[in-house]
């Protein structure tokens, strides 16, 4: 073997584990045969030159300063090295996802060019630095909610949207998140949800602070890894479905406080924007161990757990009743362990005596539309006939129609004699009447 073909099989070798002085030994040990003292001077001198793993496109300077290196030339050729095929492999996956063993096999898959591949998946941190304008890949809009607050809401533009998607039809959609998610799940939905919980003598409701900016690349990255992807592909997926939020995009707001503060700092860090379309897919899986540990904790208790996004909701009985503040602080101690927040201004237990809701659906003896959503849906729907869709659209819907069109399949889904009613009179409506 020459020596630059073995200098590249050496820097492949090295780049392939922790760049840290056993990580660097472990990995040249897999081509070199024998472990010298002249190994470990050599891996300090390139400590020392590159004190940081070299980037992708550092790779042939990498090589370069190995194939000057001294201490490498007198033993290049000495037989001390070997060929180790560093051809990378998937590792096996428990789930039917597509074999995608490199970046060039990803950037085949995604229909982009290397370049392009490396642009959306933006490794260099560009999106946060670049002004405002057509080369950024992200939409920002922040809109209230309610408490005053504003949510931070990030879309992506179509083309990046696209290449999501197909990361979301093709990858995500097939890893299963937990049995107590109910959020984004096929065939569960917000009843399902809230329907594990009706006639409970109490029922227990926490919500996540921040869900999508509080899951960092890091719990993507393990995910894509998990499902078997080799590092540097995992690590081109995380960036596709990971953002840095630009300085200039966050609202004045942000920051004022403690908690907006934490916020800051999470957006200012890569994170799932909320608005792409593979953040509830991923927000779910990492919330894997959280689902995981709450229901074990919910079954030892002998109560039910389930979760929808950030809504966590336990019930139970009356000796679940009597003991619902401590449940409750274990149940919070396991969600800061896996990081994550409870926000205790949102926190509500309710017993039989109130109304017990969660997400819109009231549960107190099945799941049910509030009274008051029908009547409100009813007076809109009548109001449009009499005097146009133009003056009911107050908080400007782009898509008024389907918005009353999907509130009113939530509520069919819920009580659907009510539910027929109020289908008969939005067709009643002339939507071309302005």
């Amino acid at each position: 073997m020459n020596s630059a073909f073995v200098a590249e099989n050496l820097a492949a070798a090295l780049l392939l584990g922790e760049w840290t002085g056993r990580g660097l030994l472990d990995s040249a040990l897999r081509v070199v045969r024998y472990r010298e003292p002249w190994l470990h001077r050599f891996l300090r001198r390139l400590r020392r030159a590159f004190p940081e793993p070299p980037a992708r496109q550092e790779f042939r300077a990498l090589v370069d300063w190995i194939s000057n290196d001294r201490g490498f030339l007198n033993r290049s050729l000495d037989g001390v090295f070997e060929f180790v095929s560093l051809t990378p492999a998937m590792s096996q996956s428990r789930w039917p996802v597509p074999q995608l063993a490199t970046v060039g096999t990803l950037a085949q898959w995604l229909e982009l060019t290397p370049r392009e591949l490396d642009w959306f998946a933006d490794g260099q941190g560009r999106e946060a630095v670049q002004p405002r304008g057509p080369l950024r890949h992200y939409v920002y809009k922040a809109i209230p909610k309610r408490g005053g607050r504003l949510r931070l809401i990030e879309s992506p533009k179509s083309r990046l949207k696209a290449i999501q998607r197909r990361i979301l039809d093709q990858i995500l959609s097939v890893i299963p998140a937990h049995d107590a998610a109910h959020g984004f799940c096929r065939g569960r939905s917000v009843v399902t949800y809230a329907a594990a919980h009706a006639n409970k003598d109490v029922v227990l409701r926490l919500d996540l602070a921040d869900f999508f900016p509080s899951v960092p690349a890091s719990r993507v990255h393990a995910i894509f890894c998990t499902a078997g992807y080799p590092k540097d592909v995992a690590r081109m997926l995380t960036g596709i479905c990971t953002n840095v939020t630009p300085r200039d995009e966050l609202p004045e707001s942000f920051g004022a406080d403690n908690r907006g503060w934490t916020l800051l700092q999470r957006l200012l860090s890569p994170h799932l924007p909320q608005g792409a379309p593979t953040s509830p897919a991923l927000a779910n899986l990492s919330a894997y161990r959280l689902d995981l540990r709450l229901s074990a904790l919910a079954q030892a208790s002998g109560i039910a757990f389930t979760r929808y996004a950030d809504d966590l909701a336990f019930s139970g009985d009356e000796e679940f009743a009597r003991g619902v503040l401590r449940f409750y602080e274990k149940a919070c101690q396991i969600v800061i362990e896996e990081g994550f927040a409870v926000r205790p201004a949102k926190t509500r237990i309710m017993r039989r005596g109130v109304r017990q809701q969660l997400a819109g659906v009231v549960v107190n003896v099945r799941p049910n539309a509030p009274r008051g959503e029908y009547d409100r849906l009813k007076a809109i729907l009548t109001n449009c006939s009499r005097h146009g869709v133009g003056s009911q659209n107050r908080e400007k819907h782009p898509s008024f129609r389907e918005h009353l069109l999907g509130r009113i399949t939530w509520l069919t889904s819920l009580h659907p004699e009510r539910g027929k009613k109020l289908r008969a009179r939005f067709d009643r409506i002339d939507w071309n009447g302005g």
